[in-house]
């Protein structure tokens, strides 16, 4: 298989597996096999959450949307965002 990236991405591909003392080709591989398998948790992870938020909207366990967005705004501004 051959992939083409941008020329900015491979300098940074071929500048880390350098300073990491490894081949471009190995670190290409783990980079990318973790971004995949980090999506796959990701994705898991959203589904058990909306799980959880349905198991708990059906035994009366709900918030109001003010509530919520209140709650929101508060941690924005405490990350100052």
């Amino acid at each position: 298989m051959t992939l083409t990236i941008h020329p900015e991405t491979e300098a940074k591909l071929v500048e880390k597996a350098r300073r990491d003392g490894t081949n471009v080709n190995d670190l290409a591989d783990a980079l990318l096999s973790a971004a995949l398998d980090g999506e796959d948790e990701e994705r898991a992870d959203t589904i058990s959450g909306i799980q959880r938020g349905l198991e708990s909207a059906a035994s009366g366990r709900v918030r109001s949307a003010e509530e919520v967005f209140a709650d929101f705004l508060t941690l924005l501004n405490s990350q100052g965002r």
